[in-house]
C-alpha cells in the first residue's frame, strides 16, 4: 500500500506539473538527479543529509558544517524534495553533491543507493522513506533520525500505521526533541532513542555569531529605542504601523515578507512618519528617517541584533515565523495567536521571554510595558535568551555520537 501511495504522488505531481511552475520545477530536477550522480559522484563514499525543504536543511547545516570542519576528508551529499529548499540552496558550499531526492519507489530507492554510496544517513526532522530505508538497512548503512518529534496523531501511532511504523524500527538511532517523542516511540517498541532537543538552536546561535556589521542599520538605530518587526504580513503591519505613527520615541525596521513593489507601496501609504527603504538609504537618509524598509532578502537575522523589542510576524495568518531567530539576541518577543504549533513559541511564552497579542490593543499595552519598565524588558529578554541557550548542544551531542563512526 505504501508503495502504490507513492506511485499515485507521482502520478497527481506529473499531472499538477502541466499546470504549476513550482511542481513542474520538481518534477524536472527529480529527472535531473540521475544525471547529476552520475557526473559527479565519482568513487569517494559520501555522508548523505535530505532535507525536505529549506526548514529542515537549516536544522541539519549545524552538522554538515561540523562535520565539515572535523572532517574534512569526507565528501557529503545533500537532498532536497522540494523546490523551496533545492531551488534556494543548490550552490550552497558545504556539500559536494546536492541533488534532489526522487520518489520514495523500490526502482527509485534501490538505483540511488547504489548510485550515492552512502556510508551514513541523515533524515532531518519528519523524512521516513520507506523504500529508501529498507534499502539503506539491508546494505548495513547506519541511518539517524536528526531534531524529530512525534506526536500522538501521526500516523505511526495509529492502528492502521503500525505497518509503516516499521520503518523506525529500521533506523539505526533516533535523535528526538523531547521527552514526549521519546515515550511515544517506546510504546511501538523503538527504544534507540536520544533526546536531544532541537538543532535549530545551534544554528540561529551560529548566525548570531556570524551576523553582518550593518553600518546604514547600526546608524539608524543609534540610542534609539527601536522594534524590529521581521517576515511580517498585513495584518501584522496594521496594528505595528499604527502604533508606531503615534509613538514618535520609537524607531522601526519593517522587514515584510513579501517583498514586491505593490506590498511596499503599500505600507509607505500608512506610514505617517518620514521612513526609506534599505535599498536607497545613505547615511543621511538613515539618520533623518524613523522607519527603515527593508526591501531585501537575507539582512534579517542581523537585523534583530538592533532590536529593543522584536515582532516575528505570521500569526495572524498561515503561522508565526522564526522566533529562536530574534530571541537568540536576548530581546522579547511578541507573536501573533496563530502559534499553537511551534514548539520555541510555546516554550518562549511560557518562559516570559515571548508575548502573544490578539489585537492592536494588546500590542499597545505590551509595547507600553517594555517602553515604560525598564525591568519588564530586562526580564522578558534574559528569559529568551535562557531559552536558546538551556536548548543548545543537540549537534555535539548528535556529532559524538555518530560522526566519528
Amino acid at each position: 500500500m505504501y508503495s502504490l501511495a507513492i506511485y499515485l504522488m507521482m502520478l497527481g505531481c506529473n499531472i499538477a506539473a502541466l499546470f504549476n511552475k513550482k511542481v513542474r520545477t520538481m518534477m524536472r530536477g527529480h529527472r535531473d538527479t540521475w544525471r547529476i550522480l552520475r557526473r559527479q559522484i565519482g568513487t569517494s563514499r559520501y555522508v548523505w543529509f535530505h532535507a525536505a525543504s529549506l526548514g529542515e536543511f537549516e536544522q541539519g547545516r549545524p552538522l554538515m558544517e561540523r562535520l565539515r570542519r572535523e572532517h574534512p576528508e569526507r565528501k557529503i551529499l545533500l537532498t532536497f524534495f522540494s523546490p523551496s529548499g533545492y531551488e534556494v540552496r543548490k550552490n550552497y558550499a558545504g556539500a559536494d553533491v546536492i541533488c534532489y531526492l526522487p520518489f520514495d519507489t523500490p526502482f527509485n530507492a534501490i538505483k540511488f543507493v547504489k548510485m550515492a554510496r552512502p556510508e551514513a544517513v541523515y533524515f532531518i526532522k519528519y523524512e521516513f522513506w520507506r523504500n529508501y530505508i529498507d534499502i539503506l538497512h539491508r546494505n548495513h548503512v547506519p541511518v539517524y533520525s536528526v531534531s524529530s518529534i512525534f506526536r500522538p496523531g501521526q500516523i505511526f501511532f495509529r492502528w492502521y500505521g503500525r505497518n509503516y511504523a516499521r520503518v523506525l524500527h529500521r533506523m539505526t538511532h533516533l535523535y528526538v526533541q523531547d521527552e514526549a517523542s521519546k515515550q511515544l516511540l517506546a510504546g511501538i517498541g523503538v527504544n534507540q532513542v536520544t533526546v536531544v532537543g532541537d538543532t535549530r538552536f545551534d544554528r540561529v546561535i551560529d548566525i548570531r555569531n556570524a551576523a553582518k556589521p550593518l553600518p546604514l542599520v547600526e546608524r539608524f538605530a543609534g540610542c534609539w529605542r527601536v522594534l524590529v518587526a521581521g517576515s511580517s504580513w498585513q495584518p501584522d503591519e496594521d496594528i505595528i504601523i499604527s502604533y508606531f505613527n503615534t509613538h514618535p520615541n520609537l524607531r522601526l525596521v519593517l522587514a515584510p515578507h513579501v517583498v514586491s513593489e505593490d506590498h511596499l507601496r503599500q505600507i509607505e501609504s500608512k506610514l505617517q512618519r518620514p521612513h526609506v527603504r534599505y535599498s536607497t538609504a545613505t547615511p543621511k537618509s538613515v539618520a533623518e528617517a524613523d522607519c527603515l524598509i527593508i526591501d531585501c532578502y537575507g539582512l534579517l537575522s542581523s537585523i534583530y541584533r538592533y532590536a529593543t523589542v522584536a515582532y516575528v510576524g505570521g500569526g495572524f495568518g498561515v503561522g508565526i515565523h522564526n522566533v529562536p531567530e530574534a530571541a537568540v539576541y536576548g530581546v522579547p518577543v511578541i507573536i501573533g495567536p496563530n502559534n499553537k504549533k511551534f514548539r520555541e513559541a510555546q516554550a518562549l511564552l511560557a518562559n516570559g521571554g515571548c508575548r502573544e497579542i490578539h489585537s492592536a490593543a494588546d500590542f499597545a499595552a505590551i509595547m507600553d510595558r517594555f517602553l515604560s519598565d525598564k525591568d519588564e524588558l530586562s526580564r522578558a529578554g534574559q528569559a529568551a535568551d535562557n531559552y536558546i541557550k538551556q536548548n543548545a548542544g543537540a549537534t555535539a551531542v548528535i556529532a559524538k555520537d555518530t560522526l566519528g563512526r
